[in-house]
């Protein structure tokens, strides 16, 4: 086959894909079933189908392509306050969980899994030791459960993804080549990774940020974006430091910086195209998690009875299960205690028994945990083959689904049997922000009309209706409306308008910068207010 046949099928497998992925996305959104476990399941049925174009899963394309600008996003929409209000939990899950875990599963393994032995154990809990809470939080969101759980989720997802990676890092020295680090070893790497990943992240972002300064053009911002955790994801593996917390550093300091450089113009581009990246990435990862059956089936086709794996898979699973289970329930009252007694939150709620229970069981596996497994090589340092690599890549491959699809199956039936699923309707802190930000756009009118005359005067009577009618909306629990302003807009209006939204953008800054209110709450409003001076921008003059 030429290059020319070989990039022509190329193109063919990643249309199939993207039009795999919306299809099932479509389908998915009908049956209201989160789309990461259909397209796993669509993935999965279309691998047994004849003539079907395979597609191995790379994991160096996973780690270098789809990694960074995932990471990026989720870091981009993780609120700052959220996460240092919860940096205790979430530390004991991304780092005790993960080593918790990797032991845990070497001693599994070496006990009960006949053809594994304990380094090998080691090597697989490593693996499986990151959890993927893009399916757990789209669930959670979607049925309403408590904004603390989803914060969490989200948190020690990032975040493990550095400390597996490193787990793997040394079950791979351990066993692959034979080298083992000492305690202190380990440790002084992981200070290395830690602080030279973070280091790196935020010093991209800053140089990022300086130059925004000088770009108002939407599509060069939005080059700039997806350039910028690739550039940091590739610094910092070049420095041999953690390029996931590289990116995660990088992307929550823009994400900050983002509110006073980005126009509202380029902001609703930014985000919209964003928004169909991510879906994308997503879309494909999932699809090619299912793709891989084949693969996997192919590598231990012969070596083991189907029963036997099918115990193994089954069994490994629920031991997963149960280890993040066993944590989790100490490691919540640990971090309660550590919050009120040493971090000052006095007056923070603890988390519930029922609400430990699903942070429990949306640890959920993905595709690095897939990647990771695929990574692992063939031989070992000595020239002998691995044979366990098959079992490892198998096992993982049980963890992603049972995982993935069984409980994500099952959370939202979880969620509303523990009642946790009644939080309707707009956040209060939500609710508040908006109230204080149309209260200062009502005054920043009103004193404009003291000093007009003439038409104008009526102008700011009519802005300050609609400000007045939004601010009775919110009070009432309703959600504010944009409504078109009609043929009547001259410049003038427009110019008004832009001002007041201008003055509840500030005080919404001001807000998020006094820990009033949380980055989350900041990106809704402010989109909002972004979709409202769009609207008037497009105002017709007559």
């Amino acid at each position: 086959m030429d290059s020319g046949e070989s990039l022509h099928a190329v193109e063919i497998v990643i249309l199939l894909l993207l039009v795999m992925v919306a299809g099932f996305a479509v389908m998915a959104r009908r049956l209201q079933v989160p789309y990461p476990i259909v397209l796993v399941l669509a993935g999965l049925v279309i691998s047994f189908v004849p003539h079907v174009p395979r597609v191995p899963l790379n994991p160096n394309i996973v780690f270098v392509v789809f990694l960074p600008p995932l990471l990026y996003a989720s870091a981009w929409t993780m609120s700052w306050r959220e996460f240092r209000r919860n940096i205790v939990v979430i530390g004991l899950l991304a780092v005790g969980l993960v080593g918790f875990t990797v032991w845990g599963v070497a001693e599994f393994s070496d006990r009960f899994i006949t053809a594994l032995y304990w380094k090998a154990g080691f090597l697989l809990g490593a693996v499986v030791s990151t959890t993927d809470a893009i399916a757990a939080t789209s669930i959670a969101k979607a049925v309403g459960l408590p904004r603390r759980i989803v914060d969490i989720l989200e948190g020690e997802s990032l975040l493990n993804d550095a400390t597996g990676l490193l787990a793997l890092e040394i079950g791979l020295s351990f066993l692959v080549r034979g080298t083992m680090p000492t305690a202190g070893e380990g440790l002084a790497r992981l200070v290395y990774l830690i602080v030279g990943g973070l280091g790196i992240g935020l010093l991209i972002g800053v140089v990022v940020s300086w130059m925004e300064r000088y770009i108002d053009d939407g599509p060069v911002e939005l080059v700039v974006t997806l350039v910028v955790p690739y550039a940091a994801y590739l610094a910092a593996e070049r420095a041999k430091a953690s390029g996931v917390l590289a990116v995660v550093a990088c992307g929550i300091y823009m994400s900050r910086k983002s509110t006073r450089f980005f126009s509202p113009a380029a902001r609703l581009q930014v985000d919209g195209a964003w928004e169909a990246l991510v879906f994308m990435l997503n879309g494909l990862v999932f699809v090619l998690i299912g793709l891989q059956l084949p693969y996997v089936l192919a590598g231990i086709h012969g070596r083991y009875g189907t029963g036997t794996l099918i115990f193994y898979g089954a069994v490994f699973s629920a031991v997963l299960i149960g280890l993040r289970m066993i944590w989790v329930f100490p490691a919540m009252k640990i971090a309660s205690y550590a919050e009120r007694r040493w971090l000052g939150h006095k007056d923070e709620i603890e988390v519930k028994p029922r609400e430990v229970f699903v942070v429990g069981w949306t640890g959920m596996r993905g595709v690095l945990a897939l990647a990771a497994a695929i990574s692992v090589p063939e031989v070992l340092s000595s020239g002998q083959p691995f044979a366990e690599r098959n079992l490892i890549v198998f096992l993982a491959f049980c963890v992603i689904f049972v995982t993935l699809v069984l409980q994500g199956l099952t959370l939202p039936a979880l969620i509303r049997a523990l009642g946790l699923a009644g939080m309707t309707g707009m956040d209060p802190e939500e609710k508040e922000a908006r109230k204080i930000v149309l209260k200062s756009a009502i005054k920043y009118l009103e004193d404009g009309r003291k000093t007009s005359t003439g038409p104008v005067e009526h102008l700011y009577d009519d802005m300050l209706h609609r400000y007045r009618h939004k601010l009775a909306l919110v009070g009432a629990g309703g959600q504010e409306s944009v409504d078109g302003l009609g043929e009547e807009a001259y410049s003038r209006l427009r110019t008004i308008a832009e001002g007041a939204l201008q003055a509840e953008r500030r005080t919404l800054i001001g807000l998020r910068d006094r820990g009033r209110i949380g980055d989350d709450v900041l990106r809704t409003v402010q989109r909002e207010l972004d979709l409202a001076e769009a609207q008037y921008q497009g105002i017709p003059l007559s």
